[in-house]
């Protein structure tokens, strides 16, 4: 299941364009010790300010420090966890790639940062980020439960069953969960 959903996404050119961004960005951010802690550092800049004006609440596993987790070529849950990573530190990530466009070191450096701050903050990228964060979240609860190792072949066919129904329920009532 897992290695058909990669297949299938990164069939189609914009889904496999909107990876190797990603891909890119993983690259730029986690290339230098110093870019990764200046990820952290205004991702837990960003979580204070929330916690402050109430924006989020606090509690146990809740705003735990992340980074952008590389995608690996054979597992697409690890795709889905770039994406689910990706959405919570956008901004930060942002941020990075304004300092590294500002400061880096290389012509490269700096051309390469400009070049993807354009890319991620265009419609086109977030839509397709979140339309993919929307589908892999979906077909992920599905691969979980299909790894169990206590799973009959009743719930699984019940879990396709729903996992089919919310895909097309996406298709066809709209993206509002997307816009989230």
């Amino acid at each position: 299941l897992q290695l058909a959903l990669v297949a299938v996404a990164k069939n189609h050119n914009q889904i496999a364009l909107l990876f190797h961004i990603l891909g890119s960005l993983v690259n730029v951010i986690g290339a230098s010790c110093k870019r990764r802690y200046i990820l952290r550092e205004k991702k837990a800049s960003k979580v204070s300010d929330e916690l402050n004006n109430g924006e989020i609440s606090s509690g146990r596993g809740l705003n735990q420090e992340s980074g952008i987790q590389r995608a690996g070529d054979t597992r697409w849950g690890s795709h889905y966890g770039t994406i689910v990573s990706l959405t919570v530190i956008f901004s930060a990530t942002i941020d990075v790639l304004e300092i590294v466009a500002e400061d880096g070191k290389k012509d490269e450096q700096r051309g390469e940062a400009c070049g993807l701050l354009d890319l991620v903050q265009s419609f086109d990228f977030i839509f397709k980020l979140r339309l993919m964060k929307g589908v892999f979240g979906i077909t992920n609860e599905l691969s979980q439960a299909l790894q169990s190792k206590d799973q009959d072949i009743v719930n699984a066919m019940s879990l396709v069953k729903v996992s089919k129904q919310r895909l097309q329920m996406m298709r066809d009532e709209g993206w509002e969960d997307l816009l989230r």
